[in-house]
């Protein structure tokens, strides 16, 4: 997979993303945006069309490593605008374990507390600060009363994430089960995005253009 593509990434799976380019000797470009974005996905759409209008001025290609994460089809509205292609599924639990899969977990108990590896690695900052429990930690119920078990979606299986895995689960008073997932559906999904026909974008209408402040992500 030799094209030159730019690729705009979830922070939340950007890393992943470099690591299986890298592997696969794949030429992409991947540039990430705040994972925090998922506390706010109103405004994705508008950050990914941004991003996008910067990769265009280094990259005939365009593609885009999110799924629909919240976005409730604006997300597509920019993808189809552009022509850009985009991860399938409706959130990343579907683009790493399939979305199947998320749907037998959920079935079986609807009050489940989904994680990944970056959001196990990265969950006193993403999660509890973020909600105030660290600093209002009674509020617990208020947010997760309904929940029954947190479940995380193991990319890796190091000493660290699961101690990482252990403690969130510990914070939020639930049980942890744990489902391995690896990379392979992460994988399997960016090579079909690469191959997507509609790889190679439309031109962009010039009142769709944007002014480049600068301004970093």
């Amino acid at each position: 997979m030799s094209r030159d593509v730019g690729v705009v990434a979830c922070g939340a799976i950007a890393a992943d993303v470099s690591a299986i380019a890298e592997r696969n000797d794949w030429n992409i470009e991947v540039r990430p945006l705040p994972p925090l974005l998922h506390n706010q996905p109103q405004r994705i759409a508008d950050e990914v069309d941004a991003a996008l209008d910067d990769l265009a001025r280094r990259h005939t290609a365009l593609a885009v490593a999110y799924a629909d994460c919240g976005t409730y089809g604006a997300l597509d509205e920019v993808c189809e605008r552009r022509g850009v292609p985009r991860l399938g599924g409706a959130h990343c639990y579907d683009v790493y374990a399939g979305s199947g899969r998320i749907a037998d977990l959920l079935a079986q108990e609807p009050g489940t507390y989904l994680l990944t590896d970056f959001l196990v690695l990265s969950f006193r900052r993403t999660i509890l600060a973020e909600l105030g429990l660290d600093r209002r930690p009674d509020l617990r119920d208020d947010y997760f009363k309904h929940y029954r078990r947190v479940v995380w979606l193991a990319q890796r299986r190091t000493p660290e994430l699961e101690s990482a895995a252990e403690q969130a689960a510990a914070a939020l008073q639930l049980p942890l089960e744990v489902v391995d997932v690896g990379m392979a559906g992460l994988e399997h999904e960016l090579r079909t995005l690469l191959a997507a026909p509609r790889l190679f974008p439309r031109p962009i209408p010039p009142t769709h253009l944007r002014v480049d402040l600068g301004l970093d992500g």
